[in-house]
């Protein structure tokens, strides 16, 4: 299947979903003993959000950094994109961030004046960021992900995207909280 049935397939997918100004997944029972009824639809959708950015270079694997306390970051091991490449988790430290060493970043709960630094760090250097604790995106990541008792959404930030260095295809974009 090339890139474009994939794409196609996958935001056909996502688009069974109710939408209502929303990217909403439902949430399933979560099976292999996790208590965690967020860890799958947050995998799926960092998965889809990598999925659907381009970077200026190909990466391979996409490297995604993780830094702070994640509460719902245990199914971002092992995902892989539709192409076959990689998403290679790694753990970082708040001081030990790298952007060149990165090509997603994942903010786990961090005081906002922490996640703002690390954002800072990534503008323009081609670096997704999804921020798991800020649902204002006050933290001025380029997604930020959103909890209610049935669903995780996600928000997008235009102006942060449009700062990154990436491009993020309008399908997904249009599919967030607030796009049109």
């Amino acid at each position: 299947m090339n890139v474009v049935n994939r794409l196609r397939a996958a935001l056909l997918a996502l688009a069974a979903v109710p939408v209502m100004g929303t990217a909403d997944l439902a949430l399933v029972p979560v099976v292999g003993g996790a208590n965690d009824p967020y860890a799958a639809p947050v995998g799926r959708i960092v998965q889809s959000i990598t999925e659907y950015t381009t970077w200026p270079s190909r990466p391979n694997p996409v490297t995604l950094c993780v830094i702070g306390p994640a509460a719902h970051a245990e199914r971002l091991d092992g995902l892989r994109l539709a192409d076959g490449r990689l998403i290679e988790r790694r753990t970082v430290t708040l001081t030990g961030f790298t952007p060149a060493a990165c090509d997603t970043l994942y903010i786990g709960r961090l005081a906002l004046p922490e996640m703002r630094a690390l954002t800072a760090q990534a503008r323009g250097r081609g670096v997704l960021t999804i921020a798991e604790g800020d649902p204002d995106c006050r933290s001025q990541a380029m997604f930020c992900l959103l909890y209610t008792p049935t669903a995780v959404t996600f928000r997008m930030n235009i102006d942060a995207i449009a700062r990154s260095g990436l491009k993020v295809d309008p399908r997904v974009l249009r599919m967030s909280q607030g796009g049109r």
